[in-house]
């Protein structure tokens, strides 16, 4: 129940872990530092998973699946991507186990069983399907291939937190081969908006497009644009990265074409993808002390109905009423759950909705029904009003248009009350403690960012794809800069 739940102001950080296990979306696992997605969660998954793959479908992608181990040299092939995620691989170095003799009914490693060459188990997929594409790929009429892969990644993480930061986690990644490099960076910029669209109008999350600092840049990429969401307590979430990755990974595996000329040339790539690290930010972007604050579009359910009732002749008369409109309202993609289950009392029902962010619920009793009306509450909200019966279908699927909206809107607005710009090192000091986005001046070079970091764990979270052109000096170190960029702490 939600009675329990942390508040916000006093703890974020045990707000959110309790919230994730109270509303039933995960748990821990036997496994260190992975989770159980419970079906709750998994079904707002699902939901972002056929919403995402619809988009990726609609700009000519296909799904495909690549193995998850990765020989070793495979993946040390390219070298500041091998780099890069050396520290966080798992690796599989046998492939057997045996009785251990002087342990009776248990297994040890078979020592005779060890590979000839270890495996990585996947961090992320460029070096697997870049080895597939060199035998896919001989000409221009081949070009170009636009793939993407549902799948789990193994990055070895010691300090866990459900659905931000697991040891395994889900995605989808893609990963596109073009004959020109405009033609690569024309995808890396579709797919950035194409996440960006995803998460404003499906999550009702307002983001920052931008390019990634040559520090925060993708290991392996030349360029790396990414969507920045603010959370609650003023922290980054990155949500979304698409990375151009110049003729690296081409060079690498030897990728090569012949163009319409005749002549042999390298190709040109793109990787791009989402976890379930969007889940976090769903979470933390909108929900409350009571519990979580689902967008409609991504809700298990729309509309939850809770009869008031002594008996069975009361509930069957209430049934008579509502059922048809649960099948108007169904006609509508609306999902519905009538709550007829005399278990728990309807106070009980009306706070574990609550909880679980349920956008719209209703609660209709005899004396509703005698005078033709309905009791309508909004999670979002937490207000409540009573509607007539007549025209309750349309009246509701107004309502969670008109919620998608509201949520979007709040988060922008507290966006907004959020950013800073900042122009003393003294005030940056001070701002990035109370937290939210600080728009600086930057010298673009690599050794103020760290010692920025290092001072303040502030992070570039993007050079916005808007900044404007600026005359002005570095917040740290006074040299000049022409744009402002966005410091923040992040997730």
């Amino acid at each position: 129940m939600s009675k329990g739940l942390p508040k916000r102001s006093e703890n974020y950080s045990e707000w959110y872990n309790e919230l994730v296990k109270r509303a039933d979306l995960a748990e821990n696992s036997a496994v260190r530092g992975c989770m159980v997605i419970k079906p709750y969660g998994y079904s707002i998954w699902e939901k972002m998973q056929r919403a995402l793959d619809d988009m990726f479908k609609e700009t000519g992608h296909t799904n495909a699946y690549f193995p998850l181990f990765v020989p070793k040299s495979l993946f040390e092939a390219e070298e500041k991507n091998a780099e890069g995620f050396a520290k966080e691989c798992a690796v599989v170095t046998h492939y057997r186990l045996k009785s251990d003799p002087n342990n009776p009914g248990k297994l040890m490693v078979d020592p005779e069983a060890k590979l000839e060459e270890e495996l990585v188990v996947r961090p992320t997929s460029e070096a697997i399907i870049w080895s597939t594409y060199k035998n896919w790929i001989q000409s221009h009429r081949d070009l170009p291939i636009l793939i993407n892969q549902w799948a789990n990644v193994v990055r070895w993480e010691m300090r866990t937190r459900m659905f931000l930061r697991t040891a395994e986690f889900l995605w989808q990644e893609g990963h596109t081969a073009h004959a020109t490099e405009n033609e690569a960076m024309d995808e890396t910029k579709q797919m950035l908006d194409v996440y960006a669209t995803f998460v404003e109008e499906w999550m009702s999350v307002p983001v920052i497009k931008g390019f990634k600092s040559a520090n925060e840049r993708f290991a392996g990429a030349d360029e790396t644009l990414c969507i920045e969401a603010m959370m609650q307590d003023g922290k980054a979430l990155q949500a979304g990265t698409s990375h151009f990755l110049g003729q690296n990974f081409a060079k690498a595996f030897d990728v090569k074409f012949q163009n319409k000329e005749g002549k042999l040339e390298h190709v040109w790539g793109t990787s791009w993808g989402v976890s379930t690290r969007l889940m976090g930010a769903l979470i933390m972007a909108h929900s409350d002390d009571n519990g979580l604050v689902l967008p409609p579009k991504l809700a298990p359910i729309h509309v939850v109905i809770v009869p008031i009732y002594k008996g069975d002749e009361d509930l069957e008369a209430i049934k008579a009423v509502i059922m048809p409109i649960i099948k108007e309202l169904k006609s509508y993609g609306i999902t519905v759950k009538f709550d007829d289950n005399d278990a728990y009392r309807p106070g009980w029902k009306f706070a574990e909705y609550e909880l679980k962010g349920v956008p719209v619920r209703m609660a209709i009793g005899m004396r509703d029904l005698q005078s033709g009306q309905v009791e309508v509450a909004r999670r979002d909200t937490l207000t409540k009003e009573t509607r007539p019966l007549e025209g309750i279908v349309t009246y509701i699927k107004d309502l969670l248009d008109e919620i998608q909206k509201a949520i979007y809107q709040k988060a922008f607005n507290f966006r907004q009350e959020n950013m800073f710009k900042v122009d003393s090192w003294a005030a940056f000091e001070e701002q990035i403690e109370k937290g939210g986005f600080l728009l600086c001046h930057w010298d673009g070079t690599s050794e103020t960012e760290e010692k920025i970091k290092e001072l303040t764990k502030a992070t570039i979270r993007c050079i916005p794809l808007d900044a404007v052109e600026e005359t002005g000096t570095c917040v740290y170190s006074g040299k000049p800069s022409n744009k402002r960029v966005v410091f923040a702490r992040a997730y």
